[in-house]
């Protein structure tokens, strides 16, 4: 718990519990994490995992705050399970039921979300070092940029949540739109079928919060850009 009183950040984010903020964050996360006194911090080399609960499996080998999830892996969870989880500069939370491989080298090329929910935040890239972020009906190219995605075969979900996104349908390449946003500004459904005339619409905002995001960016030395307690997002969102 050091630098607690010297971190604003971490020190919101510890008053945040006592307010009873994260009450409603999905598969029970936040609780969790700070009943056991997980105070976010800098996940140290060699480490990869900061909180873990239910069935989780990297590799189809059942995971432990031990295992390292790097690159080539695949991260899948069950019911009522999620891992938060860091790979180099890039931070996670997946969900329950969910699936996701990660590819690339050290620095990561592509995220293939097969299923599920997940909130990611992604360090800066040059731009030789693009970044891709796919689901059944999406291909969405971000940089530097934290997003959440959930993803089914007939329908995907994006909040870009700060940064610039490119989405692209995979049923129709034409279909396409950049979303540069500052605070959840433009959510987007892309579609298997066009349905309105079109294959991307319009989206609520769900599922995810402010306090979450600020989580998991402190885990990579970064906060979220809006700056935590401004206009601080903690819901509504439904429970999953």
């Amino acid at each position: 718990m050091k630098d607690i009183i010297d971190n604003p950040r971490r020190d919101f984010l510890v008053k945040a519990l006592t307010m009873g903020l994260f009450a409603t964050t999905a598969s029970g996360l936040a609780a969790p994490v700070w009943a056991m006194g997980k105070i976010p911090d800098v996940i140290p080399p060699g480490k990869s995992i900061f909180d873990i609960k239910g069935k989780v499996t990297v590799n189809e080998v059942p995971a432990t705050l031990n295992t390292f999830i790097k690159s080539g892996d695949v991260v899948k969870t069950g019911s009522n399970s999620h891992v938060v989880f860091v790979v180099n500069k890039d931070a996670f939370i997946l969900r329950d039921h969910s699936s996701m491989e990660i590819s690339g080298g050290e620095i990561i090329s592509t995220i293939r979300v097969f299923s599920g929910k997940i909130l990611s935040v992604f360090g800066k890239r040059e731009a030789t070092n693009k970044l891709s972020l796919r689901s059944a009906t999406a291909t969405i190219g971000i940089r530097g940029t934290g997003v959440y995605m959930e993803a089914d075969p007939e329908r995907t979900y994006l909040c870009t949540c700060y940064g610039t996104a490119d989405i692209v349908s995979n049923v129709d390449k034409n279909a396409n739109e950049r979303i540069s946003a500052t605070h959840h500004d433009a959510p987007r459904y892309i579609l298997a079928k066009s349905e309105m005339g079109g294959l991307i619409h319009p989206a609520p905002m769900i599922n995810h919060t402010d306090m979450e995001l600020e989580l998991i960016e402190e885990l990579v030395g970064r906060k979220t850009p809006f700056g935590i307690g401004e206009d601080l997002y903690t819901g509504p969102r439904k429970e999953y």
